[in-house]
């Protein structure tokens, strides 16, 4: 069905979540440092720091801030998404309305655009705003390729600041894998918003995902839906804290009623609005997750600039201790050769981190495949004694849907499991880098979930021979048969007649127990071919994400090896280039040397304010 698309400019819909202009003046100062700062290194010929600080400009100056939305089958994400921008922007149904992810950005005209491909690349195909709710995995607008998201972007208020807004299919849902997915978009989010409705407290299932989502992303908020059909949604909130704390999870629960900010935005409604929780929504907004994304973005780019004020100030010293007392010039160049020959040292002998990140790699690739076979074979187990309890002719579909649905949750656990221990990894091997003072840890880039399953061999239906009434007849006359004969003969030599009702008593009991043996015996072998086929779909599940596991392994170990191969060469090169800045001094003749030692007193104390002031900034915005 077609979505129409609209837009308010009414008071209740003038909200943003914009940085304070503090924070933005701490943002654009910081930017203003890094710049200057990249100079100072250009010119210092040291195009490696002038590129690190380029990179961390870029991340400060990047607005764009993505909040994934998950959760169970109907509990009412979609409908929140259009109530956060007051469009509609998602379809909404009493069904599974969401079937591909779909991502919500700002954009001066409505347009959508549908994202296909695989993990070798993504392209996008134009799609008209009234298809936008009847996306499927296997619409016809993906020309046979994986669909992997929708994008749409719209004119509204709220995305202008740089906010994104991704719906995500319902997980736990019709057996589709979509835990797995999920966690991959959670894993790379800002913030994440869990939505569950209060009808009932959590259940199981949402607090073992819950449990995920909060391990991989530091900022996530429980959205209590439909407050406006359940009067009793006080004590469902109260429920959840509860368990919440039981769990250990120290999020905020955020009662909001999607219906009632729509009769609020249609009333222009201010009291109506702080009803339906959208008013303590905006204030989470702008108080954690714009307030988290900044504080983040401004250490990583504080930490940037200190680094290579660092740097700078360490060849700069060297030389221009080399311009004064001749005693102390000699003191320093005898540090600067020592310290060269550690920072040689540390390089040449990579072979204690790079052996750490080896090891650790190998490791973790036979524990993560052990976790993931170790989970497979206990839902194996628990699908086979289901089977032994039913009978597959009746209950496949169901145990199919179970068993699907099982796998995914498996996937996401190992998934959870693998992105802590790859983190644990790499925190160890900046360990060895402590002493640069340069230990930061890049995007490890293992998130990438999209498509895992794609392929995986569906799971095949056990073959099902149906039984008809004229072969039933025919195996009850069989086995009728032998009583008949054997006990009409018994009777013929007490001289009763062949067909008497005892032989044809014998003959029904006997005929009946043969249906009810080859009955058993059809059931057997059902159970059997339906163990043989969870066996081979858990088999090819183990398989394939074993082997996505590892590739992302090995991403992961060559982002580390190029990262921290890189500190090392940063460290070196500076004191090398230091020890050669001190030695060039040495033979400078008397007018140059003053000359250069004013010029290289005002570069260093150019940096040291740079760096200082970035320190204050940090500080004073903590």
């Amino acid at each position: 069905m077609g979505i129409p698309v609209w837009i308010c400019t009414e008071s209740v819909d003038d909200v943003t979540v914009a940085q304070s202009p503090a924070r933005a003046s701490t943002a654009d100062d910081l930017g203003a440092i890094a710049d200057n700062l990249s100079a100072i290194a250009a010119v210092a010929g040291r195009r490696d720091l002038a590129d690190r600080l380029l990179a961390a400009t870029t991340r400060l100056r990047d607005p764009r801030l993505r909040i994934v939305v998950v959760g169970q089958l109907n509990q009412g994400k979609s409908q929140f998404v259009n109530a956060l921008l007051n469009m509609a922007v998602c379809r909404v149904g009493d069904d599974e309305t969401t079937a591909v992810p779909t991502l919500v950005q700002y954009g001066a005209q409505p347009a959508a655009e549908l994202i296909v491909g695989d993990r070798r690349g993504h392209e996008s195909v134009a799609l008209p705003s009234s298809a936008i709710g009847t996306i499927t995995s296997g619409t016809d607008f993906a020309g046979g390729k994986d669909v992997v998201r929708v994008d749409v972007s719209v004119p509204s208020a709220l995305l202008a600041d740089g906010l994104v807004v991704i719906d995500t299919p319902g997980v736990g849902g019709h057996g589709h894998p979509f835990a797995a997915m999920t966690l991959g978009m959670v894993s790379t989010a800002d913030a994440v918003f869990f939505v569950s409705d209060s009808s009932q407290e959590f259940t199981a299932p949402e607090m073992n995902f819950l449990t995920q989502v909060t391990t991989l992303c530091p900022t996530v908020a429980c959205l209590l839906t439909k407050t406006d059909l359940y009067p009793h949604w006080r004590a469902v909130a109260d429920a959840d804290r509860s368990h919440l704390r039981s769990a250990g999870i120290d999020i905020p629960v955020l009662p909001v009623s999607s219906h009632l900010r729509a009769h609020a935005f249609a009333r222009q409604d201010e009291r109506l609005n702080a009803e339906a929780g959208f008013a303590d929504l905006y204030d989470y907004l702008r108080a954690e997750v714009l307030a988290k994304a900044v504080a983040a973005s401004r250490d990583s780019a504080t930490d940037d600039i200190r680094v290579v004020a660092e740097h700078l100030a360490l060849a700069m010293s060297g030389e221009l201790a080399a311009l004064g007392d001749p005693a102390v010039a000699e003191q320093a160049r005898s540090a600067l050769v020592a310290a060269s020959e550690q920072a040689e040292q540390m390089r040449r002998e990579s072979a204690r981190w790079q052996h750490t990140l080896n090891d650790g790699i190998v490791d973790l690739a036979a524990d993560i495949d052990h976790d993931l076979r170790d989970r497979l074979r206990a839902v194996t187990r628990e699908a086979e004694a289901a089977i032994d309890d039913s009978d597959p002719a009746k209950d496949w579909d169901r145990l199919a849907d179970w068993l699907v649905e099982q796998t995914s949750v498996v996937i996401g656990e190992n998934f959870v499991w693998a992105t802590e221990r790859a983190q644990w990894l790499g925190e160890r091997v900046a360990d060895h880098f402590a002493a640069t003072g340069d230990s930061t840890l890049p995007s490890l880039g293992i998130t990438d979930l999209d498509g895992l399953l794609d392929e995986v061999t569906a799971l095949a239906a056990p073959d099902v021979e149906r039984t008809g009434i004229a072969q039933k007849l025919l195996i009850g006359m069989r086995g009728s048969y032998g009583g008949v004969l054997m006990f009409g003969l018994i009777s013929t030599m007490m001289g009763v007649a062949l067909i008497n009702p005892i032989s044809v008593g014998a003959g029904l009991l006997l005929g009946s127990k043969a249906y009810r043996d080859d009955k058993q015996a059809k059931i057997l072998e059902r159970r059997g071919k339906a163990k043989m086929a969870v066996r081979a779909f858990t088999d090819d599940v183990s398989f394939q994400v074993g082997k996505e596991s590892r590739d992302r392994l090995r991403t992961m170990q060559r982002v580390l090896r190029d990262h921290f191969t890189g500190v090392a060469e940063q460290a070196a090169r500076s004191i090398n280039e230091s020890l050669a800045a001190a030695q060039s001094a040495a033979e400078l003749a008397g007018t140059q040397r003053e000359s250069r030692r004013a010029a290289l007193e005002q570069e260093l104390k150019s940096v040291a304010a740079l760096r200082n002031r970035a320190d204050q900034l940090a500080l004073g915005s903590a």
